[in-house]
């Protein structure tokens, strides 16, 4: 276990400093342009030259990626071309914003799909074909869409949630969930519906094969049945798609923040990418990519201790 988890720290690395690289030859490629864009269009050519040198974007790309990877590995991102502010703070005060959003749609998912794909699997008849006609058509309606008719029915119409807004944990817990509620519903609703058709599949599976009509035969209890022995061997499969699922969540989550008027990391990276802020937009991806390792991270974690064939694979 210890070896796997080093293996998986090591490819971490190495894809963050893959998509650093990538995502900073992307990002420098206008820069031409960015001190104008900070300036605005009124400011003189000497003004643009000046804050150029400023920010060092007159140097060659090598010699202005390698001081921001220095500091990268010293924890510091840098500061905002637009605030001054430093990048770990600007972030740091949108992150409980998305980092909220991101969590109670996760403990959705996870709970929800796994509590379909049994019901589904092991009700079967008109239960099953519900559960999977459902699951299709949830997983076929945009996110966005589910938000914008969630917030004019619920929020506009019958007014039982705030239409828009974000209340903090620590202002308010009812607050918090009532914000956070119909964000959370449509941006979990695709990831459950994918998540438990592919649970299920795995589980009828599992539930029909010669072993667990073997322990059925020999008295083994029904809930001991399912949870210790066909859950831990269809867990491969539900954990590789809710694994992809959480992370699609984050193009999703950005979008559903813009529906909702959440100042999030959504918002801010569309305005860091329309005025160029390079620093802030090389956090947002710095911490993205760190979420995708840890989900990654916690999945092959997940398998090695259902399955543990995965653990020497």
């Amino acid at each position: 276990m210890t070896l796997l988890i080093l293996r998986r720290l090591g490819a971490a690395v190495g894809m963050i400093f893959a998509v650093s690289i990538l995502a900073f030859l992307i990002l420098s490629s206008g820069n031409d342009d960015l001190a104008r864009n900070i300036l605005g269009e009124a400011a003189t050519p000497q003004a643009v030259d000046d804050l150029t040198r400023e920010l060092g974007l007159d140097k060659p790309l090598i010699a202005q990626f390698l001081p921001w990877l220095g500091d990268l590995a010293r924890g510091d991102l840098g500061r905002s071309y637009l605030s001054q502010q430093p990048v770990v703070d600007v972030v740091g005060e949108r992150l409980p914003v998305t980092f909220s959003l991101m969590a109670l749609t996760i403990v959705v998912v996870a709970f929800a799909s796994t509590g379909l794909a049994i019901l589904a699997a092991t009700r079967r008849g008109a239960v099953d074909r519900v559960i999977q006609a459902g699951s299709i058509v949830a997983h076929a309606i945009p996110n966005y869409l589910v938000a914008m008719l969630l917030a004019s029915w619920l929020a506009v119409g019958l007014q039982l949630f705030p239409a828009a807004g974000f209340v903090p944990l620590t202002v308010s817990p009812f607050a918090w969930g009532a914000s956070l509620a119909l964000p959370v519903v449509s941006l979990a609703l695709a990831g459950v519906a994918a998540s438990a058709q592919q649970a299920r599949g795995a589980l009828v599976d599992v539930l029909a094969s010669d072993y667990i009509r073997t322990l059925r035969s020999r008295g083994i209890s029904q809930r001991s049945l399912l949870w210790r022995h066909a859950m831990r061997n269809a867990s491969p499969a539900w954990l590789t798609t809710l694994s992809l699922q959480l992370i699609g969540l984050i193009g999703g989550s950005f979008m559903i923040e813009k529906v909702f008027g959440m100042e999030g990391l959504g918002s801010m990276a569309v305005n860091a990418t329309l005025s160029g802020d390079r620093p802030v937009l090389m956090g947002i991806v710095i911490l993205t990519t760190v979420f995708v390792a840890t989900v990654n991270l916690l999945v092959d974690l997940a398998l090695a201790w259902a399955i543990p064939k995965a653990r020497v694979s």
